[in-house]
């Protein structure tokens, strides 16, 4: 599985930035209605369960496949509700918005501790999965009155949350070069001893 998201690293670093503007977009209209926000959202939310899904099916086994696989069939259910019933109230949304951030939360601590023993820096994946799980319990604890200040919300947690899922695909970038170079090294110092 690390091999694997070491060459498609690309797909985090999609979500992350998919995340961030989605995020700037919250915040450059935070006059929003209700109904252009949840039409936002259920965009965001179906583009990431099927970049999920996607990177789920491209070969990874175990469990964390699963977990992926339940990531993205949750994100795109979610984004088909927000697009099919634009209507929903501001409660209504912060409560599916609430659940969707709780289980991404869980699903990328999961990853990261599944990783940990071949991952270094594993505590950036740890902290999205952390952003996103109190953000999700946040708006669980504190339902916030008005569709402004729930834009505002949902604006900054989705930056955060982009940025540091960039930073794990960086990284992951960089230690997947890094295991190639050594692996290329040790192939030609093999071919050249024959």
């Amino acid at each position: 599985m690390f091999e694997l998201m070491t060459r498609h690293w690309w797909v985090l670093a999609l979500r992350g930035a998919f995340a961030i503007l989605f995020g700037i977009a919250a915040w450059v209209w935070p006059g929003i209605t209700v109904w252009a926000l949840v039409v936002l959202f259920g965009a965001y939310a179906l583009v990431d369960g099927v970049i999920a899904l996607a990177e789920a099916f491209r070969g990874t086994t175990g469990g964390p496949r699963g977990l992926l696989v339940l990531s993205g069939a949750a994100g795109i259910a979610l984004g088909i509700v927000a697009l099919v019933w634009p209507g929903i109230t501001a409660f209504v949304l912060l409560m599916l918005i609430a659940a969707w951030a709780v289980a991404t939360g869980v699903l990328e601590i999961v990853v990261a501790i599944a990783l940990r023993k071949e991952l270094r820096g594993e505590w950036v994946y740890v902290l999205t999965g952390a952003i996103s799980l109190i953000f999700g319990i946040l708006l669980f604890a504190w339902p916030v009155s008005g569709a402004v200040a729930i834009v505002w919300l949902i604006g900054l947690f989705s930056i955060l949350f982009g940025a540091a899922m960039l930073g794990v695909a960086f990284r992951l970038r960089k230690v997947g070069e890094q295991a190639r170079r050594a692996g290329h090294g040790m192939g030609g110092a093999t071919t050249a001893h024959r």
